[in-house]
C-alpha cells in the first residue's frame, strides 16, 4: 500500500492537516456470525493501521461485517492456499465475495515509521531508535536530523501512549557527575520519572542523574550472579539499579555509593520506595569509598561472599588501584572471597585481551585464569567500541601488598563523548 505523501517531504514543523491520503484496499463482506470462524484464514491478512478497525459494520445491515485486508499481504482469493479456500467456501465465501474499499486516511492513522518515512530525507538514516525512561523519550539525533528535531519530538508525543516529554542529548558533557545536558524537543520539561526494573521501582530526575534503559539486561545478569544473602559494595551506584534489587530480591547486605549528590538523593529515595532496610548509602568518591568503607567490614571476617560492582566504563578500571594494600599488614582469612565486576570500553578488534590487560595493569598484578569468573561483551556502544565487564576474584596478594604511595581520592573531571558514556 502506497503511503507516500509528496507534500510533506522536508517538513520541519508538524502540520497534521497535510497527512491525508485516499487508499484502496481489498475487503470482504461476511456474515457476522462467521467472523470468528474466518479468523484462522484472515487474521494474518487483516489491515493494521492506527485507529482503524479492520472489522467494521456494514451500513444498513447488522447481520454482516466488512473485513479490511492488507493489499501487500493479500492478493486474490485464487492465490490463497487450497485448504484456506476450502475453509472460506464452507462459510459461503468465494472470489466474488471480495471487492475493493476506498479509505480516507488522516494523521492519526499513520504510524510513527510512516510519518518519518514521508517527512525525513530520502537515502539517509532515519529516526530508528530511542530510549524510553518512564514518560520520557531520550533521543540521540544525527546531525542531518537536527532540522527536523521538533517535528520528531511532537510525533513521538502524539503517537506513544504515556509519553509526555521528548529530549535530545547534547554531543558532549563536562561534568564530574556525568549528568546529561539535554534539550526538550516536545512536551513538558518534567524530568522526574519512574521506571520499573528487576521487580523494583526507580524514581529519579533524568536531567540530573545517569540512567540507561539498555543496561536492564546487564543489571539483571549481575543480580542473578549474586548469591542469596551475600554482600555487595556498589562503588558507582547511581540511583540503585544494582543495589536496590540486590537488597530486595537477593536479600544482600548492600553498601551503595555515588559521588553525584543528585544520584545519592535518589538512591536513598529508591531504598525507601522499595522498602529495603539492609542498604547503607554513601556520597563519596569511589576510591575513598573502597578504602574507607570496605576494610572495617572485611576485618569482621565475614563468611558471606563479597561482590563489588564498578559500573563506570569510562573510568572504573582506574579505581582498581584502591584495592592495592587495602588490607596491608592483615592476615587474610583463607575463606575471604571478593569478586569484582568492573566495566570498561574496549576496541572491537582486541576487546577481550585489552580488558584483561587494563585490569592487570591497574592492579599491578596478573590475574590467573581460575580467578576469572567471566568476561562479558555487554553491548556495542559504537561500531568499533564495546562495553565489556570482567568479573574476577581479586588476588589476595593485591589486598596485602604494601601501598607504594598515597593515591589521591579527588574525583577526576573529564569531558566525555556521550556516544560512549555509560553506566
Amino acid at each position: 500500500m502506497d503511503l507516500s505523501l509528496p507534500d510533506v517531504r522536508g517538513m520541519t514543523e508538524l502540520d497534521r492537516a497535510k497527512f491525508t491520503k485516499e487508499v484502496t484496499v481489498p475487503s470482504v463482506e461476511i456474515q457476522s456470525k462467521n467472523v470468528g470462524k474466518s479468523m484462522p484464514v484472515f487474521k494474518k491478512y487483516l489491515l493494521k493501521m492506527e485507529k482503524l478497525k479492520p472489522v467494521t459494520e456494514v451500513q444498513g445491515n447488522d447481520e454482516r461485517r466488512k473485513l479490511l485486508l492488507d493489499p501487500i499481504l493479500f492478493e486474490t482469493f485464487d492465490k490463497l492456499r487450497e485448504d484456506d479456500q476450502q475453509k472460506l467456501s464452507e462459510l459461503d465465501l468465494n472470489k466474488n465475495s471480495f471487492s475493493n474499499t476506498c479509505l480516507h486516511l488522516e494523521y492519526h492513522n499513520f504510524r510513527i515509521d510512516d510519518v518519518f518515512k514521508a517527512v525525513l530525507p530520502e537515502g539517509k538514516e532515519g529516526c530508528t531508535s530511542y530510549s524510553r525512561i518512564g514518560h520520557i523519550i531520550h533521543l540521540n539525533l544525527r546531525d542531518h536530523l537536527l532540522p527536523y528535531k521538533n517535528l520528531i519530538g511532537q510525533v513521538l508525543v502524539d503517537k506513544l501512549i504515556g509519553v509526555k516529554t521528548v529530549v535530545n542529548k547534547s554531543s558532549a558533557i563536562d561534568s564530574t557527575y556525568r549528568n546529561f545536558q539535554m534539550e526538550v524537543l516536545a512536551g513538558d520539561a518534567d524530568f522526574v520519572t519512574e521506571v520499573k526494573e528487576n521487580l523494583c521501582t526507580f524514581k529519579f530526575d533524568f536531567s540530573q542523574v545517569y540512567w540507561n534503559s539498555r543496561l536492564c539486561t546487564e543489571h539483571e545478569r549481575i543480580i542473578k550472579l549474586l548469591p542469596q544473602k551475600s554482600v555487595l559494595f556498589d562503588v558507582f551506584a547511581g540511583v540503585g539499579p544494582f543495589s536496590v534489587p540486590a537488597a530486595k530480591v537477593r536479600k544482600c547486605r548492600v553498601f551503595a555509593n555515588d559521588l553525584n549528590p543528585s544520584s545519592y538523593h535518589w538512591l536513598k529515595e529508591n531504598v525507601r520506595l522499595n522498602k529495603v532496610e539492609n542498604v547503607d548509602t554513601f556520597n563519596l568518591d569511589g576510591r575513598q569509598f573502597i578504602r574507607e568503607q570496605m576494610p572495617p567490614f572485611l576485618l569482621t571476617r565475614p563468611t558471606e561472599p563479597i561482590h563489588v560492582t564498578m559500573n563506570l566504563p569510562a573510568l572504573a578500571v582506574e579505581f582498581l588501584d584502591a584495592f592495592i594494600g587495602l588490607l596491608s599488614g592483615v592476615e587474610l582469612d583463607p575463606l575471604l572471597d571478593i569478586t569484582v565486576h568492573v566495566y570498561s570500553f574496549c576496541e572491537e578488534s582486541s576487546a577481550y585481551s585489552e580488558m584483561r590487560t587494563k585490569v592487570e595493569s591497574a592492579l599491578k598484578h596478573s590475574i590467573e585464569d581460575e580467578q576469572i569468573v567471566e568476561l562479558v561483551d555487554v553491548r556495542d556502544v559504537s561500531p568499533k567500541k564495546h562495553m565489556l565487564r570482567l568479573s574476577f576474584r581479586i588476588p589476595p596478594d593485591v589486598l596485602t601488598k604494601a601501598a607504594e604511595e598515597e593515591t589521591s581520592s579527588e574525583p577526576k573531571r573529564l569531558k566525555l563523548d556521550l556516544e560512549t558514556q555509560d553506566r
